[in-house]
């Protein structure tokens, strides 16, 4: 198991960071609020979990233990493969979806992309006793949930770390206003990848 890495940062993408580790460049796939913290060409430290399929090996990276402790746990509930794990930590802080799980909380499932009433419900029995208690102040909704103002800021702060500047990360924000406003759960990730296209042709 590779439990972490640590190195400078040798890229960035829109659900990606490329760590630079004894010369060899790891590319690890992280949430939005993850990639915000990075900078290229900084040192930067990440827990990892590396999931294993037939036919890929992807490693899965994490601001601390608790998060990815939690995102491995996730998993052990059926119908959680990575990716919707992941997107659950995007929208949730491992506290909040401890608080979510231990109170019954169906609507903060269903605030993350992927996950509907069924599931959130099946969720909430599979995981009742897997998470464990909150281990500090909890907040509820970090991603996408609950207003506007919230992908607004996470959208913004993962272009300012993908290294545009702040006027940019701005213009391109209003670009996709529209898109995630005629969503009813805006997809951050999804966003990223629009505002980065209108960013592109306008260069």
């Amino acid at each position: 198991m590779i439990a972490f890495v640590s190195g400078p940062v040798a890229a960035l993408a829109p659900d990606a960071a490329v760590i630079e580790v004894g010369g060899i460049g790891m590319a690890v796939q992280c949430a939005p609020n993850t990639l915000a913290a990075l900078r290229v060409g900084e040192q930067a430290k990440l827990a990892t979990s590396l999931v294993v399929r037939e036919d890929s090996l992807t490693l899965y990276g994490f601001a601390d233990d608790d998060e990815r402790q939690v995102f491995e746990l996730l998993q052990t509930a059926s119908g959680v493969g990575p990716r919707l794990a992941q997107a659950m930590l995007a929208v949730h802080s491992p506290d909040g979806l401890r608080v979510a799980i231990a109170t019954g909380d169906e609507k903060a499932l269903i605030s993350v992309p992927g996950i509907g009433k069924k599931g959130a419900q099946k969720l909430l029995i599979e995981l009742k006793d897997r998470l464990g208690a909150p281990v500090g102040t909890a907040v509820p909704a970090r991603g996408v949930a609950p207003g506007p103002a919230s992908w607004r800021e996470q959208l913004h702060a993962a272009l300012i770390g993908l290294g545009y500047q702040p006027r940019e990360a701005e213009e391109a924000v209003a670009a996709v206003t529209p898109q995630a406003e005629a969503a009813a759960q805006p997809n951050v990730g999804a966003l990223l990848r629009a505002a980065l296209q209108t960013l592109n042709r306008s260069r």
